[in-house]
């Protein structure tokens, strides 16, 4: 399939990369049943690290093997699978070349008590199992989080070097931030614009509620009506370099799929780029994901 106008047009607004990395963007985007539209589903199962396996898998036990997932995404028509080294590496050789894959570099577990990551796979990993890109989390906010930009400097550069593309996860959480104000507009805004800042190409961040958590922001968001979900989103949008970075939101916590929807529809109607949804997912029955993720993407393609 030859690379569509649409296509054409996003790469263009990444002025200083190099034809490898424009490349592996243009693999994301034109795989699967969204290929040309500039829009994106990725399926991320990275929650056995965060979680724990019984935590993420036990709802649909066939979500413990690492090849489940590789198929679900193929089978639904997605465009990318991320997951951590180990799971890349156990159905790497069985499904090469059937689907961009993102090798998630960091990692935290539900047993720590800093908010932070460690590192876990290198951009030779990455190039050695045939990734388009990495990916990264990092938490604006907390303490530790200049060290982590710091990391994804260093491997952003190494992986751009190489020509693979980046994927910064940017989650607010410590720090100063309330509960509540970790989803809140003006800071997810703020966490999408810092990824962009830092040099991501795809940039993933959750959903913003309305709420405007800092004082010295709340001015700026006066006369405005931040109601809807697909205002917030354009907003956010907007925020990362007026839109010429790609944006994809997370599919959160496990909610019923009437909401999974209403979510795509704002996304979409917002301006953004897709979703990179997971426990929604898999830790449904296979059919019933499979039916799920359909209408999502349909939802993009405007046929729901």
């Amino acid at each position: 399939m030859s690379i569509t106008p649409t296509v054409k047009a996003i790469l263009a607004n990444y002025e200083s990369d190099n034809p490898g990395t424009k490349g592996n963007i243009a693999r994301l985007l034109m795989q699967g049943r969204l290929g040309g539209t500039g829009k994106m589903v990725i399926l991320p199962v990275d929650q056995g690290f965060e979680h724990g396996p019984a935590r993420s898998f036990a709802p649909n036990p066939e979500a413990y093997d690492p090849h489940y997932h590789y198929q679900l995404a193929i089978d639904a028509g997605l465009s990318a699978y991320a997951a951590p080294l180990g799971m890349l590496e156990a159905g790497a050789d069985t499904f090469a070349g059937q689907i961009p894959t993102i090798l998630k570099m960091n990692s935290s577990n539900s047993w720590a008590t800093g908010i932070n990551q460690a590192v876990t796979g290198g951009v030779d990993d990455a190039l050695r199992l045939g990734c388009a890109a990495i990916g990264f989390t990092i938490y604006p906010g907390a303490d530790d989080v200049f060290d982590m930009m710091e990391e994804f400097r260093e491997l952003a550069a190494e992986a751009k070097s190489v020509g693979l593309a980046t994927v910064l996860w940017s989650y607010p959480r410590g720090g100063m931030l309330s509960k509540e104000g970790e989803l809140a507009l003006d800071v997810g805004a703020y966490a999408a614009h810092m990824a962009a800042l830092l040099g991501a190409h795809i940039i993933k961040v959750k959903l913003p509620s309305a709420h405007i958590e800092q004082k010295d922001a709340q001015k700026a968001y006066e006369g405005a009506d931040w109601s809807g979900q697909d205002k917030r989103v354009a907003h956010v949008v907007k925020s990362c370099l007026n839109g010429r970075r790609l944006v994809v939101f997370s599919g959160g916590a496990t909610k019923g799929t009437d909401a999974v929807f209403s979510d795509a529809v704002a996304i979409r109607d917002g301006g953004g780029n897709g979703s990179i949804i997971g426990r929604n997912t898999f830790q449904r029955p296979r059919a019933e994901a499979l039916a799920m993720l359909d209408k999502i993407v349909d939802i993009y393609l405007g046929k729901a």
